[in-house]
C-alpha cells in the first residue's frame, strides 16, 4: 500500500497517512475520473469504511481530498451520524488532521498561504475556494479544461457531456451561458466540477484581427436561431481582418476533433 500511496501523494506524507488508512481499516480505491467529486467516503453493509479517490488528480489535491474523506469517517465515528456531512465537527476533524501536513516538505511553499487560509474554514470542496483552486491547477497534468470564471466573455466551451455553450455576464455568483445547440440560458456554479470545460472559440472583442467568425445560424422548432449543424460539424464566418487586408473566410469546424478547416 505504501508503494502504491507514493505514486499518488507527496512522498513525505506516505507514512503518516498509511497509519490513518490502517488505524481506521480503511478500503481505499483509487478510481477513474468523476465529473461530480474528487472522492467520497462510504460505510459499506458489512461495516468496512471505503474510500474512493479520483486517479487523475495532482498529489497535492489527491492529499488534501484523502484527507477530506478521512475527516468524514473520524467525525461520524466520533459524533454519530445525526452530524452534517461538511458540519462544525467535520470542519475541526479536517482541520485536526490536515495541520501536520501543511509544511514545506509536504506542499510547495507558494501553496502554503493559500492552504493556511482555507482551513481556517474549510470548504465541502476546496473547488469554491477560487484561489486555491486555481494555485492547485498550475500543479496539474496539461489539459485543455478550464474553470467557467477562467474562459473569457463571448467565448465558446464545451463541457463533459459534449454540450456547447457561450459564456455570458456574471450574475451575482454564477456565470450566465447560453447552450448553442438550444438558445436556452444556463446559470453556471463556478465551484462545481461540472462547470470545468474546454474552450472551443475565445473571442476578444477588441482585437479584430484575433476575430474566430460566427457560428452559421438557423431557426429551430421554437423559433429560436440556433448553431446550425451538418454531419457532426458547424460553420464559422468572418470578416478576415489581417494586417495585410481583409480576407473573409468561411470555417468547418468538427465538434469532436475540435479542428477547423478553412
Amino acid at each position: 500500500m505504501s508503494k502504491i500511496l507514493g505514486k499518488y501523494i507527496p512522498q513525505a506524507s506516505v507514512a503518516s497517512v498509511f497509519q490513518l488508512i490502517t488505524a481506521h481499516n480503511i478500503h481505499l480505491k483509487i478510481v477513474n475520473e468523476r465529473v461530480t467529486r474528487h472522492g467520497d467516503y462510504r460505510k459499506m453493509p458489512n461495516g468496512h469504511h471505503q474510500i474512493t479517490v479520483n486517479s487523475n488528480l495532482n498529489t497535492f489535491r489527491f492529499l488534501i481530498t484523502l484527507i477530506h474523506e478521512i475527516a468524514h469517517l473520524i467525525a461520524f465515528k466520533k459524533h454519530g451520524n445525526i452530524i452534517k456531512p461538511h458540519g462544525i465537527e467535520w470542519k475541526r476533524t479536517f482541520q485536526q488532521l490536515m495541520l501536520p501536513y501543511l509544511r514545506p516538505e509536504i506542499f510547495p511553499n507558494k501553496l502554503l498561504p493559500f492552504l493556511a487560509i482555507h482551513f481556517k474554514n474549510p470548504k465541502a470542496s476546496s473547488d469554491t475556494d477560487t484561489n486555491l483552486s486555481l494555485a492547485l491547477k498550475e500543479y496539474d497534468a496539461p489539459n485543455d479544461k478550464n474553470y467557467i470564471f477562467e474562459i473569457p466573455l463571448g467565448s465558446r466551451f464545451r463541457i463533459y457531456n459534449g454540450k456547447i455553450f457561450k459564456r455570458g455576464p456574471r450574475r451575482v455568483k454564477r456565470f450566465e451561458c447560453v447552450e448553442i445547440s438550444t438558445g436556452k440560458i444556463y446559470l453556471f456554479n463556478p465551484s462545481k466540477l461540472e462547470s470545468v470545460a474546454s474552450i472551443i472559440t475565445d473571442r476578444n472583442y477588441q482585437d479584430n484581427f484575433s476575430d474566430p467568425g460566427y457560428f452559421i445560424k438557423e431557426k429551430n422548432q421554437f423559433n429560436k436561431n440556433v448553431i446550425k449543424f451538418q454531419s457532426g460539424n458547424a460553420f464559422l464566418i468572418g470578416d478576415g481582418y489581417t494586417k495585410n487586408g481583409q480576407f473573409p473566410f468561411i470555417d468547418k469546424f468538427n465538434l469532436k476533433s475540435f479542428k477547423k478547416n478553412r
